[in-house]
């Protein structure tokens, strides 16, 4: 039998792991129509079927999962030991973030690393999708949840508050309401977090609210066209407080139940452009702690008491 070609079995493992043909045609920028065609190739090649197709997407068959724990580490070794070949990949970072934290955090920040490492090619992808670290198309993502990445390590950069934010035209002949009068307001849910936070500082949720948006940055944007109050995130509101576009209603705060991390996979620790990138994060991030933010009255001592003693995380 001659030599199996490796494209087949390249093809084969983006596939296992996707488990779905579109995404692993993208990754390999491949059509789906070639994908297939590779992936039969192989099957007709070994003459045993590698996948179940159903409507949820592929499945690997009992003969699939054994080739790909065969060959898998195989393909990793040899990507491995291409890297030291290829200097340029030392120089690229390829980072995923969230679009609210890339647009109102990160990119105000990032001309500070630039001119720190302007060796530093940095290719950043803006979007919500979790990432496969597997396909090897980045090297590190910024995420808000709850730390929780199984297989990945995962730092803790900023821990999220919340406080009622405003547009000053909102607030315009008004007299500065008390935590009381506070559902007075116009709010902009959801009711949820709202409720939270007249648990934890008093008060009574309204009949009802103005607007409810499903996510921080429509919420933000309602606010600041002066449709409502809003909780704001302060990684996200804290620029707009500083130039004046909102304003917070009192020095009150809320924790949130998520906070942002760095997310990678081991194999990032041996990339000197992610090792230069992670350091200069944990500072900005440190930073951003320390300083108090323009326009917020601090945290009030009955919520500082609750914070634990910070320690940066090093992996």
């Amino acid at each position: 039998m001659s030599r199996s070609p490796l494209n087949p079995l390249q093809t084969f493992v983006a596939a296992a792991r996707a488990q779905n043909m579109t995404r692993a045609a993208e990754r390999l920028h491949l059509t789906v129509s070639a994908l297939s065609h590779q992936i039969r190739q192989l099957e007709e090649r070994v003459d045993c079927t590698l996948f179940v197709r159903g409507p949820r997407g592929l499945k690997l068959t009992a003969e699939g999962q054994r080739l790909l724990d065969n060959i898998a580490p195989h393909l990793e070794a040899i990507e491995d030991a291409l890297k030291p070949l290829c200097a340029r990949c030392d120089n690229a970072l390829s980072l995923s973030a969230m679009p609210s934290m890339t647009s109102s955090w990160l990119l105000p920040r990032l001309p500070g690393f630039v001119s720190r490492h302007p060796e530093i090619e940095l290719n950043l992808d803006s979007s919500i999708e979790l990432v496969d670290f597997a396909d090897g198309r980045h090297d590190a993502a910024l995420r808000y949840g709850m730390g929780e990445w199984p297989g990945l390590i995962a730092e803790q950069l900023i821990e999220e508050w919340l406080t009622p934010v405003a547009s000053p035209s909102l607030l315009a002949g008004r007299k500065p309401p008390t935590l009381g009068e506070l559902a007075k307001l116009p709010l902009l849910g959801p009711e949820e977090i709202w409720q939270n936070w007249f648990a934890l500082h008093g008060g009574r949720s309204p009949q009802r609210y103005v607007a409810s948006f499903n996510d921080a940055e429509s919420r933000q944007r309602a606010a600041l066209g002066g449709l409502g109050v809003a909780l704001g995130r302060t990684t996200m509101v804290r620029p707009l407080i500083e130039t004046g576009q909102l304003v917070t209603l009192f020095p009150e705060m809320m924790k949130g139940k998520r906070a942002h991390y760095l997310v990678y996979p081991e194999r990032s620790r041996k990339h000197p452009g992610f090792v230069a990138f992670r350091e200069w994060l944990l500072d900005e991030a440190a930073s951003f702690r320390a300083a108090p933010p323009m326009g917020f009255a601090g945290t009030p001592e009955r919520e500082r008491s609750k914070r634990a003693p910070r320690q940066r995380k090093r992996a």
